[in-house]
């Protein structure tokens, strides 16, 4: 029996996440808690395509296994605590992506800007942003102390777009 997939596709469409949800637990025999629409569908219809065409061959399934077996595999992150050491590399400094955020330069860099008139330059540091003496903990808070408003600091400095894509 073939699968009109398309046809398939356009029925579960006008589904809502509870009906997915039923005809889920119908074609894998349990239930899930999952809510999300697109991926209910995706499974679903591999679901019923293996149902119909056949599922992985026997060889297939062991070669898969082996894989399996042999690879490091890790799901998530080790989670790090915030007062953690810092981890050194070779040659007994911090690298810079383990110090801070990616998006921002190395410190001691001088971040400059043109704003109403008058150029200003917040210096990153180590631990923090350092503005006319004073020193902030994020970008935005030197921003805000610039703008009066609350903003990206990111944003502010062009070290960011609004869609999430740096310019560095």
């Amino acid at each position: 029996m073939r699968v009109n997939v398309a046809k398939e596709v356009a029925a579960l469409k006008a589904m809502s996440v509870g009906e997915l949800r039923a005809k889920y637990a119908q074609v894998f025999g349990e239930e899930t808690r999952a809510g999300n629409k697109t991926w209910l569908i995706r499974r679903i219809i591999w679901r019923l395509q293996a149902l119909a065409e056949g599922d992985l061959s026997e060889r297939a399934r062991r070669r898969a296994a082996e894989l399996a077996q042999d690879a490091d595999l890790r799901l998530f992150a080790p989670r790090v605590a915030k007062d953690a050491p810092v981890p050194v590399n070779g040659n007994g400094k911090a690298s810079r992506r383990e110090l801070m955020d990616g998006r921002l330069p190395l410190p001691g860099t001088i971040l400059t800007r043109w704003y109403k008139g008058r150029t200003l330059s917040v210096q990153v540091l180590r631990h923090g942003f350092e503005y006319e003496g004073q020193v902030y903990k994020s970008l935005s808070a030197a921003a805000k102390a610039i703008t009066g408003s609350h903003t990206s600091g990111y944003l502010f400095f062009r070290l960011a777009t609004k869609g999430g894509a740096h310019d560095l």
